[in-house]
């Protein structure tokens, strides 16, 4: 059974979902979501494991953060959710940009941090924060009285999305309409981020996961391996058939990658 509640953390509060019992698995969403992301994964990875999903600071139900946002906002606050729940290690999986705050925590606090899985995630050098600078080019629009911007945002994601995934879009929206929440950050707090600086510190085991049909960050697996000079081992892992939407349309096949690198290295 999955069990939620909130967590005080310098701020305000995080929420969080857990399930399971073993060594520790920290879920980290991209933007603008919420743990909601792993709805499907999580039951799965807590054969096993002690699995919690947090909506990182500023998402979901968490406390909203002032902008402008950094991923070492979002990494302060799931560092201190982690202890506010008791947790001293833990493997993390992070998608999109909860990669980025997977390196962050990694890199500032490798003795706590026992395995990565970096699933879908940006290579953010200077060359993405220069390209981002302006916006992401999803999630970007303007409120319209009209509820205009509910129809952009949803034909931006829709071609990255599998076909006709209608009630994965409707999950989308309601996280990226998340009380004083602006979908953009998110993806700005990654083009602020200084990747290429932090990343040579992760030395925990690491898993690159990949999606075929994720034009934007399938790209950064060959970045992200050759900068990961500390790290321990460096594997990879495509999902044939996955998208943007991986977590929770192909939860099988992530998880299929995915156990097995946590069972030989989360403690």
């Amino acid at each position: 059974m999955v069990t939620f509640g909130y967590v005080p953390v310098p701020g305000g509060q995080v929420h969080y979902a857990e399930q399971g019992t073993g060594p520790a698995v920290l879920l980290l969403h991209q933007t603008p979501r919420s743990l909601d992301e792993f709805r499907e994964l999580l039951p799965v990875l807590a054969d096993g494991h002690r699995v919690i999903a947090i909506d990182m600071p500023g998402f979901g139900n968490s406390t909203p953060l002032p902008r402008p946002q950094r991923i070492e906002d979002y990494a302060r606050g799931a560092v201190a959710a982690l202890a506010a729940l008791g947790v001293e290690q833990t493997a993390i999986l992070g998608h999109h940009t909860g990669g980025a705050v997977a390196i962050e925590i990694a890199a500032a606090r490798p003795d706590q941090v026992t395995a990565v899985v970096l699933s879908s995630t940006p290579w953010a050098d200077s060359a993405y924060r220069t390209s981002h600078a302006e916006g992401p080019g999803v999630d970007d629009a303007p409120r319209d009285p009209g509820g205009g911007h509910l129809v952009a945002w949803w034909e931006q994601r829709r071609p990255y999305y599998p076909p006709r995934a209608t009630a994965l879009l409707d999950r989308f929206v309601r996280d990226a309409l998340a009380p004083d929440l602006d979908p953009r950050e998110g993806h700005l707090a990654c083009a602020r981020y200084e990747m290429e600086h932090r990343i040579g510190s992760v030395r925990a085991p690491v898993l690159l996961l990949g999606a075929d049909g994720d034009p934007f960050s399938l790209p950064a697996l060959d970045p992200l391996a050759r900068h990961l000079t500390a790290a321990e081992s460096v594997r990879q892992a495509v999902i044939a058939g996955g998208t943007v939407a991986l977590m929770e349309d192909r939860p099988g096949d992530v998880a299929a990658a995915v156990l097995p690198f946590l069972r030989r290295f989360a403690r």
